[in-house]
């Protein structure tokens, strides 16, 4: 999630453990705790300037939950053993105060589609739950008015019930992201089936800021698929658009270390693209087509055959202003014509 989300979740959840006498130290201690974990990037950056390397080692080590107990109770230990504030006068609730305050912030994160590797360093693949949006108001809101009640009521009893009924409803939130992943995800089987995909590795996503417009992403021998459901408006079938994707190329270079470190990342859900002699992934979770968060170089085609190179990061132009004007109008409306399926589309180079 966003880190303006993160702030408020570690501040609200520090504030509602720590003693009412200190309330206020909490919400700063758990808004500085609950962005630690995202400052992995910085020390990440030191040591590579690899784009695939930045992309999947962050929200490894720092998201782990095996790492991240040790750090809270180094942390503890460090404000007890040398302090003579706060932690010393309740050192169980402070204890459990930065304990849930760390831990929460991976948990949030696997609500996302990015992936975090919350069982580092195990060779298991990152969870993406990914019913959230980085950034979704519906979540936030309730933290945000939460934090600000309890820093002005301070030792009140108003301050306890805010971050309390903030927590609650966010959470009932994420409850009901899940929920709506469920409903989108039984429709996408029915839509798959009749194509005969419903076998197909497939994902879903709730598109920016909302959780009730989703797209839904299945892979195909030539390609992929990709629709949308919106729960306000949509009734009938879902239907599916056919996309290219050059997966003889991909297939050609799968043992590169840039391709196997980003296939196991995201799962495999990658578009191959071939231009100018060079290899484009990108990664299918993160945008729509033809827009993607997160395109890369890693190979060149020499005497036919993929060497690698020094992986690229592209920065393809994202109209945000067409893009999020389509996505408000499609929340609340059917498309107007239907959508032809295409799930064996040929390779565009």
């Amino acid at each position: 999630m966003d880190s303006l989300t993160q702030i408020l979740l570690g501040g609200a959840i520090a504030a509602a453990v720590a003693p009412a006498r200190h309330r206020r130290a909490a919400l700063l201690a758990g808004a500085a705790l609950g962005t630690l974990p995202d400052l992995d990037s910085l020390p990440i950056m030191l040591f590579s300037d690899d784009p695939v390397t930045l992309m999947t080692v962050h929200r490894s080590f720092s998201h782990s939950l095996f790492v991240l107990p040790l750090v809270g109770w180094l942390v503890w230990w460090l404000f007890l053993r040398f302090g003579q504030g706060r932690v010393a006068e309740a050192p169980r609730r402070w204890f459990w105060a930065i304990q849930l305050a760390l831990a929460t912030h991976p948990l949030l994160d696997a609500f996302t589609v990015y992936g975090t590797q919350l069982w580092w360093p195990l060779p298991v693949a990152p969870t993406m739950w990914s019913s959230v949006f980085i950034i979704d108001p519906g979540y936030t809101l309730w933290l945000l008015l939460a934090c600000v009640v309890a820093w002005f009521a301070r030792e009140r009893v108003l301050a306890q019930r805010a971050l309390v009924f903030g927590l609650a409803l966010s959470s009932a939130y994420l409850g009901w992201s899940l929920i709506a992943k469920g409903m989108v995800e039984r429709e996408a089987q029915r839509g798959l089936a009749a194509l005969g995909l419903g076998d197909a590795p497939r994902f879903s996503v709730p598109m920016p800021f909302n959780t009730l417009l989703w797209r839904v992403v299945a892979m195909t021998p030539d390609g992929f698929v990709e629709g949308e459901r919106s729960l306000w408006a949509d009734r009938g079938p879902m239907e599916f658009r056919g996309h290219a994707s050059n997966t003889q190329a991909l297939a050609e270079a799968r043992d590169l270390p840039a391709v196997r470190r980003l296939a196991w990342f995201n799962r495999g859900f990658m578009k191959a693209r071939e231009r100018n002699g060079r290899l484009e992934l990108s990664d299918l979770r993160m945008g729509a087509e033809p827009d993607y968060s997160f395109v890369f170089v890693v190979a060149r085609r020499d005497a036919g055959a993929w060497q690698p190179v020094a992986p690229e990061q592209l920065r393809p132009p994202w109209e945000a202003r067409r893009r999020l004007g389509t996505m408000w109008h499609r929340i609340w409306n059917s498309p107007t014509v239907a959508v032809v399926p295409g799930p064996h589309a040929r390779a565009d180079d």
